[in-house]
């Protein structure tokens, strides 16, 4: 494999991490920044084959030239946490003296740009900012798009994904989602690191300033629900609210992006990715009930659907009946939950 350098900024998340893993695999020789070489994702990097972590902070201008120098291809997904748009500039900046000739960023949608009264989310907005500046420099780049992450839910009590364990035995998910608008859905840590490694493979002929939306299954929350409660053979149950419930301390940023969220999905029911990705009310609900592994042929029909490219370029996805049935009680039980082990 000629140049196969691949340099990972933060990966220690679920998006890079899952890259590193998969790039590593295959033989790409990772160079993974972390933040902290103690974290348990880092170390478990660290013990793999073909990866070499670089310590810091992104603000080191030294570590992010060393990080980047020779290697051809660059993973990153920029915290939303400190100074994101400030980061994201002075990461393309360093990729582009690096001479990095193929650079996927990990994007999001800014739902304010368009003429719809839709406010920004301020976590996704800044990321929006961030692939434009790589437009505007030249960058040979590539952008991905995240769906929700399958990995999100949760019984704890955390805002947005808690999937809350009640007295009977039975759960239940409160947001302010349309119950009849499909949503995009996501296994991160399964699926974002085959297909970026395929992103990469195809290259830039193929994919040079596209917008890919990594997204397997557009799912209703009733459907989430309802899959949910397949696969963990109890019931759950979906209900619409207008407002996000927070019952533990959250940061002003994410309160705001709470805010918003809530705006621009519970009270317009704008498309997740934005219309430049969606065309409103042309997505069906697809989901992978069915489906055999590998099967891209399952990619739904018709103008506006969201997920025929990601299953193009990754047939092996997993889907969320299938992860709730085998990953979503094993991160219960790491959390410390128990009703895993009792009868449902």
């Amino acid at each position: 494999m000629p140049n196969n350098i691949l340099a990972i900024v933060n990966a220690t998340g679920r998006q890079a991490a899952s890259v590193a893993r998969v790039g590593a695999a295959v033989g790409y020789q990772i160079r993974a920044h972390v933040s902290k070489r103690t974290l348990l994702v880092a170390q478990e990097l660290e013990s793999l084959d073909n990866v070499t972590l670089y310590e810091g902070s992104l603000a080191d201008k030294d570590l992010i030239a060393r990080l980047f120098a020779g290697a051809h291809r660059a993973f990153i997904n920029t915290l939303t946490w400190g100074d994101e748009v400030a980061i994201g500039k002075s990461l393309a900046d360093a990729a582009k003296k690096a001479n990095i000739k193929h650079y996927i960023y990990s994007s999001m949608p800014d739902h304010s740009v368009y003429p719809m009264g839709w406010p920004a989310a301020p976590l996704w907005a800044s990321k929006f900012t961030v692939e434009n500046y790589i437009r505007q420099i030249g960058l040979p780049a590539t952008f991905v798009y995240a769906g929700i992450y399958n990995n999100n839910f949760t019984s704890l009590p955390m805002p947005l994904f808690c999937m809350k364990e009640l007295p009977d035995g039975s759960f239940e998910w409160k947001a302010p989602f349309h119950h009849d608008i499909p949503i995009p859905w996501l296994d991160a840590e399964h699926d974002v690191g085959p297909a970026v490694l395929q992103i990469f493979k195809d290259g830039l002929r193929k994919w040079s300033g596209h917008r890919i939306a990594l997204a397997f299954e557009l799912l209703t929350p009733s459907r989430v629900c309802l899959l949910f409660s397949r696969a963990l053979r109890r019931p759950v149950r979906y209900i619409e609210s207008p407002t996000i419930e927070i019952e533990v301390p959250v940061p002003d940023g994410y309160l705001q992006q709470l805010q918003a969220i809530e705006s621009i999905f519970g009270k317009h029911g704008a498309p997740y990715f934005g219309p430049d990705m969606e065309k409103p009310g042309t997505n069906k609900e697809v989901d992978g009930v069915g489906k055999k592994n590998g099967d891209a042929s399952a990619s739904p029909g018709g103008e506006g659907t969201c997920v025929a490219e990601a299953r193009a370029l990754w047939g092996g996805w997993r889907g969320i009946e299938e992860y709730a049935r085998e990953v979503f009680p094993v991160e219960e039980a790491a959390n410390g939950k128990t009703w895993m082990n009792e009868e449902g």
